[in-house]
């Protein structure tokens, strides 16, 4: 004979030493029938937005916290209904069929990064409570609050309530990245009956439209105004607006006041002719080798980097203030700057030294794709050793931009623009850009700064001498 009893879901340690989340949105509503590891909620970190799995299958009797609020780790957040045995009472454990599935915990939460650590925090915040009161909820999903409205790319266009019993273990979906995912629920697609064309089989944007005929891509909103998410209209009569600071501007003022006023800025600028860089980028894209493949000038400028680096490793390192050491990086793990309705993000490429410019362009693609649909993984978001961003897209042709906490350089690409340049002792119209080079002066001397920056400059004019480097 079977019991019921309340259990509590706390609010887990999703890890990077976070302590506290904004409920985004629910997936589920008071009254819900949910199954195990079925993602219940949408959560928003300071550094990405994870999908929440259910650590029970029952009924949901209470959701303790609404959209945009932001809740410390620890604290209830919804409560189950679950089945128990009759001796078991409320004594801390559920029956054994319906303790979460811990190993396909990291598989269902988006951006876990550490399936391990993640199961540890998971089983810690499932533990039992005492019964709390329910507290009065809607019984469908609320509507996108405020402050998360920009990041709710993947809400449900149906009620939850359409869910109930169905299989939501995502382990066999076709792979594919979440901006993908989000195109083809928009467009009605079944993801399952495409075979995709990208690198190991990944579905594309390309094969969901190509699957439905053609056509133009779903533009968001956000994207329209440059990747940033739209500031709260403001209330006639009113002479100021106020937004909480919090997410990602949050944790992205924090790093970069400590970045500002802890590592000893330097800013070097060079002007050069990247005429036969383009003409580089032109011949590969016609080249059938790269058909399929988005290739833009920060592909070839981040594979330059690469190059240079081998002969100026200083500036793929870090200043450990702890142990009064200078770490030496043997890989290059690239952060790429990234405009996104999140705010501004660097993740960054794993191994970026080790890819082939095919294999970079792929990582390129995904990592900026999932970026601006919010989805970016926290392990992405840590762990880099040099960035670059790309201020060209904006129309700006320099600037000074500021270290990546913990790393050594970031450089920064202007637009490329046609100018009067002096050519073979001629003035002729060439495609000219600047590089905007930031370095720590701890960790990197002014000469080792300019001759890689002379370096770089040297491939980008010349792709040719990447041969004499390598």
């Amino acid at each position: 004979m079977t019991a019921t009893m309340i259990k509590e879901f706390r609010l887990p340690d999703l890890g990077e030493g976070l302590t506290e989340s904004e409920i985004v949105a629910w997936k589920v509503g008071v009254g819900d029938t949910v199954t195990l590891n079925q993602i219940i909620a949408e959560v928003e970190t300071a550094k990405a937005v994870v999908e929440l799995p259910s650590p029970f299958a029952g009924v949901v009797t209470a959701l303790h916290e609404q959209p945009g609020t932001v809740v410390e780790v620890g604290k209830p957040i919804v409560s189950f209904e679950i089945e128990g045995d009759d001796g078991g009472g409320d004594s801390g454990e559920a029956p054994a069929k319906r303790e979460p599935n811990l190993v396909g915990y990291g598989a269902v939460l988006e951006g876990s990064g550490r399936p391990a650590r993640r199961a540890r925090s998971f089983a810690a915040a499932a533990a039992p409570a005492a019964p709390a009161a329910p507290v009065a909820a809607p019984a469908e999903t609320p509507a996108a609050a405020p402050v998360g409205a920009a990041v709710q790319t993947v809400a449900e266009p149906a009620p939850v309530a359409d869910t109930h019993g169905a299989d939501t273990t995502p382990a066999e979906r076709p792979r594919s990245t979440p901006p993908v995912r989000k195109l083809a629920k928009d467009l009605g697609v079944d993801l399952a009956a495409i075979t995709g064309t990208g690198e190991r089989g990944l579905i594309t944007r390309d094969d969901v439209r190509n699957f439905v005929g053609g056509g133009d891509l779903p533009v968001a909103p956000q994207e329209l105004a440059g990747g940033q998410a739209a500031a709260p209209a403001p209330v006639q009569g009113e002479r100021e607006t106020r937004t909480p600071i919090k997410g990602v501007r949050k944790f992205t003022a924090a790093a970069m006041v400590s970045s500002a006023f802890t590592a000893p800025h330097v800013t070097e600028f060079l002007t050069l002719d990247v005429t036969p860089t383009m003409e580089l980028l032109g011949r590969l894209k016609a080249s059938r080798s790269f058909a399929g493949y988005k290739l833009t000038p920060l592909t070839l400028v981040s594979k330059a980097v690469l190059i240079a680096l081998r002969n100026h490793p200083t500036l793929n390192a870090r200043w450990d203030e702890a142990n009064q050491e200078i770490v030496q990086f043997n890989y290059v793990n690239l952060g790429i700057a990234a405009a996104t309705p999140r705010g501004l993000t660097v993740p960054n490429i794993k191994d970026a030294d080790q890819m082939s410019l095919l294999q970079l362009s792929t990582a390129l693609t995904e990592l900026t794709e999932t970026a601006r649909a919010g989805k970016t993984a926290p392990a992405d978001l840590s762990g880099g050793t040099i960035s670059i961003t790309n201020i060209g897209v904006f129309g700006i042709d320099a600037g000074t931009p500021i270290l990546n906490p913990g790393e050594a350089a970031i450089l920064a690409l202007g637009a490329v623009r046609k100018m009067p340049w002096e050519y073979q002792d001629e003035v002729a119209l060439r495609q000219v850009m600047t590089l905007s080079l930031s370095f720590d002066h701890r960790l990197v001397d002014g000469e080792q700064g300019s001759r890689f920056l002379q370096d770089l400059g040297a491939i980008l004019a010349d792709p040719g001498m990447a041969l004499a480097m390598v």
